[in-house]
């Protein structure tokens, strides 16, 4: 990742920060909300569902952006000053931002919503037979806990005594709201569970690997594309396209947000087919329900000889 960007915008960000008065303290009564920031979409779906109305939230990475490259829009960050809680997901973004965002801001608290939850090591779900470790050695955690039902479960428990603990006056409702969403919760991983029950083929290429938690809870494999954050040397890529005859790998998701080219051209050579997966869209259950079909109607497809 280049940061060199990141430092130009540091000033920007200081301006902005000064201009709206940094250090006071978010009112919900002012408009009968509680102010609130999250990093990703998926997470204004989560919050919005135990909050409902007495809620209102800031989303800092907008849908069809990349949360590892993101820079907020000044527009954002005003209304991140006038937010009461920070909901975290511990994804690249806030290691570049969050701490400048919040350091002058005192009266934001932030929650990480992954707190807790024991984090897939990228190579964990990475079935190259090569090094999984970046350039300078270090095993990277994988952030996207929000692709599975069951994960989501514990965040949104830890949204709900947030918001319980800002706002007691309203316990009562958002722990309510947290019950029906639990509830929702549980019926999803059921139904796509039962998706994936009966398809023999379980393998799929990823470019981005961001459906580990996904793979991990359906007994599917996920193979990504990537390398430590870079596309595959020519070695690696003919590696990973014997694999992908050898297994009869037939579906390869892609994300919008990332180029869809070298993607494109593997499922070509493997005869496989795209399917487009985006681990940051808004509508959050009917996503990984579209995801969970396509991908299943592609494993059940029938071998060529």
């Amino acid at each position: 990742m280049n940061f060199g960007s990141h430092v130009i915008f540091v000033p920007v960000v200081a301006a902005v920060m000064t201009a709206v008065g940094c250090s006071r303290a978010p009112d919900p009564s002012e408009s009968g909300k509680i102010p609130v920031t999250v990093s990703i979409v998926p997470q204004k779906y989560f919050v919005e569902r135990i909050g409902g109305d007495q809620v209102v939230v800031n989303v800092m990475v907008e849908a069809g952006a990349s949360p590892a490259i993101y820079e907020p829009k000044p527009s954002q960050i005003r209304a991140l000053s006038g937010s009461a809680i920070y909901f975290a997901a511990g994804v690249p973004f806030e290691s570049v931002w969050l701490g400048r965002l919040t350091r002058d801001l005192h009266s934001l608290r932030v929650v990480n919503t992954s707190e807790g939850i024991e984090k897939l090591k990228m190579s964990a779900h990475d079935h190259h037979d090569h090094g999984h470790e970046h350039a300078h050695g270090e095993e990277t955690l994988d952030p996207h806990t929000w692709l599975s039902p069951r994960l989501v479960k514990a965040q949104a428990k830890t949204i709900c005594a947030a918001l319980c603990e800002f706002d007691p006056a309203h316990s009562r409702i958002f722990r309510e709201n947290l019950d029906s969403f639990l509830g929702e919760l549980d019926a999803l991983h059921v139904e796509l569970q039962a998706l994936f029950d009966d398809v023999e083929s379980r393998s799929f290429l990823v470019f981005h690997p961001s459906w580990g938690y996904f793979a991990r809870d359906y007994g599917l494999r996920m193979h990504p594309v990537e390398v430590g954050g870079q596309e595959p040397s020519a070695a690696e890529l003919r590696v990973l396209l014997n694999r992908s005859r050898e297994e009869k790998i037939r579906a390869v998701l892609v994300q919008p947000e990332f180029s869809q080219r070298s993607a494109e051209i593997i499922a070509k050579e493997i005869g496989a087919e795209i399917i487009e997966a985006s681990p940051l869209s808004e509508s959050w259950p009917e996503n990984l329900r579209r995801v969970a079909g396509e991908l299943r109607r592609v494993l059940q497809e029938p071998s060529e000889p």
